[in-house]
């Protein structure tokens, strides 16, 4: 068994069962599936996100496999993720509860409590305008360089998010938003993996994840630039010559990617 507690935690679960205690948690309930339950709760005036597994079964790990999907086992790949992105510097979520019992990934019971990130609000939310009104030109380069930055560092550091879309860049909104003092964080990384390097596979599927997700907010080529410079920390001509294939292969699945959600909307 895995057990790391902090406060209000470890104080409140003193003497308990923190398995019990952590499924006993009321709130709003975000996601509920089979073996994965989300919800955000408040305690002591403080809100936290939970993320309860109780794990998937053989049939539903089997399945994944077979149709080239690596199953979530519980929530060690996050707490791990989040380990790794603190060290690294990238700014992100932070973990204050994290427990996991059994060696089974098939049943194993494994949570992970964060502390909730506000006022926020997303990338995707906030540029959900920008096509029709763009955002100060500095503004928008800003942030471009900081989800690049981001980015490059996380895979740097030997994680690869799985989910690697604007929606999950948090932009902090306590203090008004400007190009000189902005402030982001990566989040939900329950499908990170967390190795010594990224492997190129995964790295791409990241970048076209995150590129089709900002497909629709007005992006210029100058735009897509200037990320690549922010994220390989390279000469622009060098990137240009060395990644001629990631760039054709991006534009190729996002073009895919795009024309399937024109299809299927919002069952995508």
């Amino acid at each position: 068994m895995k057990l790391l507690l902090s406060e209000p935690f470890k104080r409140l679960w003193a003497g308990k069962d923190p398995f019990v205690e952590v499924e006993a948690l009321q709130g709003q309930v975000y996601r509920e599936l089979e073996g994965r339950r989300t919800l955000r709760t408040e305690i002591e005036g403080r809100g936290y996100f939970v993320k309860i597994h109780r794990g998937i079964g053989w049939g539903e790990i089997l399945k994944n496999l077979l149709s080239a999907k690596l199953p979530v086992l519980g929530a060690g790949q996050e707490w791990r993720a989040l380990e790794r992105l603190h060290r690294a510097g990238v700014p992100t979520m932070t973990a204050v509860a994290y427990g996991e019992r059994g060696v089974n990934p098939a049943t194993q019971h494994s949570f992970i409590v964060t502390e909730e990130l506000a006022p926020t609000v997303s990338l995707e939310d906030f540029s959900l305008d920008w096509s029709r009104n763009p955002p100060a030109p500095a503004l928008k380069r800003a942030l471009i360089a900081e989800v690049a930055k981001m980015t490059g560092t996380m895979h740097r550091a030997g994680v690869n998010h799985r989910d690697c879309y604007i929606c999950h860049f948090l932009l902090h909104t306590d203090r008004a938003v400007t190009a000189g003092d902005l402030r982001l964080s990566l989040i939900d990384l329950h499908r990170a993996q967390t190795r010594d390097a990224v492997p190129r596979r995964w790295r791409d599927k990241d970048l076209a994840g995150l590129y089709f997700s900002a497909l629709d907010i007005g992006l210029t080529r100058r735009d897509e630039l200037r990320f690549l410079r922010g994220y390989f920390r390279l000469p622009l001509r060098q990137i240009l010559r060395e990644e001629q294939r990631l760039l054709a292969w991006l534009a190729r699945r996002a073009d895919k990617l795009y024309a399937r959600k024109q299809r299927y909307g919002d069952a995508l």
